[in-house]
Parts: C-alpha cells; sequence; structure tokens
C-alpha cells in the first residue's frame, strides 16, 4: 500500500492525538503518498506538522448550504479517489462514510469495542482491535501499526514550526502562565470563578488569559490580562512560551502538551488515562465525582507549584 487517505476530521485535541500515528505511518512506509482528510480550521496545522498533502472538507457549511456548496463537495471527493487504503481514526458515521465513498479497496478503523459510533463500523472492511485502557493516542498508534506493522515505535513529533508570532504582538506575553477557561462543553469548564480567584493569588503581571470564538466575555470574567485575538498558530505561540498552561480537557491544553510545555490538566466528566495531556498525565488534577466544581483552588495551585518547580 503506497497511497493512504487518513480521516480525522477535527476536533483540535483529537487531530493532536492523531498526528503522531500519521507520522508513524509516513516514515514507515517507503515512497508513500498519504493525504489527509481534515475539517479545513486544521488543514495548516497537519500540512507544517507532519508534511502530508491535506484535503479539506467543511462539513457544517455542506450540510447548511448544500446546493452553493456542490463544487468544493465534488471537488473534495474526487481528491479522495485513487487510494489504496483508507484509514478511519475517528470512528463516526461521517468519517467512515466519506472512507466509503473515496472507494479505496482497504478501509480500515477500529472495532466494535474501540469505534465511537457503532453504525460506522459498516462502512469499514478491516476492524481493528486496540487496548482501551491505554491512551487514545496509542489506539491510533495501534491503528496504524494494521496498515503498517514495520512501525516499531510512536516518533515523537516537533509541533514547534506551527507556532508562529508574525506580527509580534505576542512577545510581551512569554514566561506567563497562560489560563484557558473556555472548553467545549460547558460540564468540562472549570467555574470562572475559580479561575478569577487562582489568577489573584498568581498575581496581575505574572498570567495571561487566552480565549476562542465566543469566549471573550469568559475571558473577561477572570480579571486579569487578556490575550489579544489569536488565530491557530498565535495560539501555539502563546502556548509555547509560556511557564505553564492550565485548562481543562480541551484543544489549547492538548496543543500545549504537544508544544511540550509544562501543563496542570483539569478532568472531570473525561477520563485523563484516555484523553489526558499525553506525556504529562501526572499533572492532571481530577475530580472525585466527575464535576468539575469539586476541583478546588487549592488543588490547582498545588499541582502548578509542583510542575513549576
Amino acid at each position: 500500500m503506497k497511497r493512504i487517505l487518513v480521516f480525522r476530521l477535527s476536533a483540535l485535541g483529537d487531530v493532536i492525538h492523531t498526528i503522531p500515528a500519521v507520522v508513524a505511518m509516513r516514515d514507515a512506509i517507503e515512497g508513500s503518498e498519504i493525504a489527509w482528510v481534515v475539517e479545513r480550521p486544521y488543514r495548516e496545522l497537519v500540512k507544517i506538522v507532519t508534511g502530508v498533502e491535506t484535503i479539506p472538507v467543511s462539513m457544517k457549511k455542506w450540510g447548511r448550504a448544500f446546493v452553493s456548496s456542490r463544487g468544493e463537495m465534488f471537488a473534495a471527493r474526487a481528491s479522495m479517489r485513487g487510494f489504496d487504503a483508507a484509514v478511519d481514526f475517528q470512528g463516526l458515521i461521517k468519517s467512515a462514510s466519506l472512507a466509503w465513498v473515496a472507494r479505496a479497496p482497504l478501509r480500515f478503523g477500529f472495532d466494535r469495542d474501540a469505534i465511537r459510533e457503532g453504525p460506522a463500523g459498516l462502512f469499514v472492511n478491516r476492524r481493528v482491535a486496540v487496548d482501551r485502557s491505554k491512551h487514545v493516542v496509542d489506539w491510533n498508534l495501534e491503528l496504524a501499526k494494521a496498515v503498517a506493522p514495520q512501525i516499531s515505535a510512536l516518533p515523537d513529533v516537533d509541533f514547534t514550526p506551527f507556532a508562529d508570532d508574525a506580527t509580534g504582538k505576542l512577545r510581551e506575553l512569554h514566561q506567563r502562565v497562560v489560563l484557558v477557561p473556555g472548553a467545549g462543553r460547558a460540564d468540562k469548564q472549570w467555574p470562572a470563578a475559580r479561575f478569577r480567584e487562582l489568577a489573584t493569588r498568581l498575581g496581575e503581571d505574572n498570567v495571561t488569559v487566552v480565549w476562542g470564538p465566543n469566549e471573550k466575555e469568559l475571558a473577561d470574567e477572570i480579571g486579569v490580562s487578556v490575550a489579544p485575538p489569536t488565530d491557530l498558530r498565535e495560539l501555539a505561540y502563546v502556548l509555547m512560551h509560556a511557564r505553564a498552561v492550565v485548562a481543562a480537557d480541551t484543544g489549547p491544553l492538548h496543543l500545549a502538551a504537544a508544544l511540550k510545555t509544562k501543563v496542570v490538566a483539569l478532568f472531570g466528566p473525561t477520563d485523563p488515562r484516555r484523553n489526558g495531556p499525553y506525556g504529562q498525565i501526572q499533572n492532571v488534577v481530577e475530580s472525585s465525582n466527575k464535576m468539575m466544581d469539586t476541583i478546588t483552588v487549592d488543588d490547582v495551585q498545588q499541582k502548578l507549584d509542583e510542575v513549576m518547580r
């Protein structure tokens, strides 16, 4: 198999957790041609860090505006044709069905015990069992090994070329503790009042709050220095130059960990053994009952002091 089509559409943390497996395949298969089907906001990250080709998709936009998006959709479908194998790292109906539409004769995916949406298994013809006690990064590597058995180990991937501050507007934020109050789901968020208390203890000059779409009001609630608007590469720059990052289970946490920045990860409803910051699981503060509001400021400050020691 020389031409391999990879599917991991989103989200940021999941794309980051898939990158090492794709790099491992790229390096293991001599003369391979790999293309990654990914949501458009993460295309540049994938391209810069892995060096593989990308096929951007916009699933939500296409669903809302089918007629006006037809040209874009048909172009993406045409780009997915002619591959020897498709590898679905996402395990959802939408990703597995795209792999089927691509018409690759071999379609690899997780088996029924690990796949996220059971019906997605109908679209794959090579089902791979993984050790579900391990981190999802290791799941992805096991799936990659089914395609390229010669893979021997997880590669150490360099994410730093992605971090960029072309305008120079963020250089004054070096060596601060970066707080990330937002999260993709409300039940993953640590209360803003707790972030505010932590920031007060650390001192305003030592802290910066970063934020994403629709999170500016939340960032302002913390009551300390708020970073200017950033794109994904600029956010990576801030995280790379942070003294430490405090965040819940969200994309910026995993980006910081991938950049080898020290993190304190706040986990409630999700399992850090599967989804924690890879390489820094020891820096997780986990709720005793899966509820974020049971994590205290003292818990977080104690862990932060350990991390920065």
